[in-house]
Formats: structure tokens, sequence, C-alpha cells
């Protein structure tokens, strides 16, 4: 049987027939392959992530998982406050993961210092005992300078796009959760 948005029983045909359980699976899914990809320019491409980089993937691990809950709770017919509030959750986490992207971005593009271990000046390296501590506590990766650009954008300004995408993919399913 069809209905009038043109979804048939069951499926997801055009944007409106979107069911909340597969818009959360939607966003595990983009965040699964981004945090897929970082492990690509990790491993394979060689290029080593900075402090800051690794701090942008936790937001993705946590919307990974709340993204596969609200899945599961969506599909099992639970209440829809509680579908709510994890679509809520996810938006608030996928916004600080756009926030960590742009903060990050604006350091590379020198709008402001970044985080004393991996911008700026690298510091004088004395000797003696101190010199083991300060080899363990200096990053060589800097936060300061992107690793790699695509069409003027570095990793970190992707994630600020991804994030955000997922975001609104969220507040759809809020909206649709809503509806139903």
């Amino acid at each position: 049987m069809t209905t009038a948005a043109g979804a048939t029983n069951g499926s997801a045909m055009s944007i409106h027939g979107l069911r909340p359980a597969f818009l959360a699976m939607a966003i595990a899914a983009i965040g699964a392959a981004t945090i897929l990809g970082a492990y690509f320019f990790q491993y394979i491409v060689g290029l080593s992530p900075c402090p800051l980089c690794l701090e942008q993937r936790i937001p993705y691990y946590m919307a990974i998982a709340v993204a596969a809950a609200v899945a599961f709770v969506a599909s099992n017919h639970a209440p829809v406050t509680l579908v709510r509030l994890g679509f809520a959750l996810l938006i608030l986490i996928l916004l600080v993961g756009a926030g960590l992207g742009v903060y990050h971005a604006g350091i590379e593009w020198k709008f402001w210092p970044g985080p004393a271990e991996c911008s700026g000046q690298l510091p004088q390296l004395g000797g003696g005992m101190d010199l083991m501590k300060q080899i363990q506590t200096t990053s060589l990766v800097r936060c300061d300078e992107a690793a790699w650009r695509f069409l003027g954008l570095s990793l970190a300004g992707y994630n600020v796009l991804i994030s955000l995408a997922m975001a609104a993919i969220a507040a759809f399913g809020l909206a649709r959760a809503a509806a139903r």
C-alpha cells in the first residue's frame, strides 16, 4: 500500500516518509564512515593526528553509540519522548563536535592561538632529567598546521560540515519523532 507521501508501508521512499529509526541509523552510519575515514588518513595515508584531531573524534564515538540506541528504541516502538530525547542529545553532541572543528580550523587559519602543547613555537629543549619530561610532553604533530587540504578545507573543516549535516539529520529526526 502506498501512502500520500509516496512511501510504501515499511519503507522510506520520500524524505517525508523517513522514519526516526532510519534517520538514527543514517547518523550512526555517517559517523562510523567518518571515523573510518580518519583511521584511513592516519594508518594508510600516514597523517598522524594532533591532540585536537583526537579530541574531535570523541563526539563521533558518542554519536554513533547514541544514534544506534535511538534507532533501537525507535524501531521497538519506545515512548516518543525517549526517541525525542535521544535526537536532542544527538544534536547537542554533534554541535559540540562542530564547535571543536571550528576551533581547530580557526587555529589552523591562525585566527586564534591553539593549545601550547601543539601550537606556536616549539619549546627549547634543555638537558638532564628535564629533557625526558620535555620530550614526553611536547607534541611533534602540530595543531596549528593543516596536514592535508582539499578544496581549501582541512580535515577539521570537513569535520564541521559533517557534524552540522549529521546535526541537521538529527533535527529532522526530532521533528519526525514529534510527528509520530
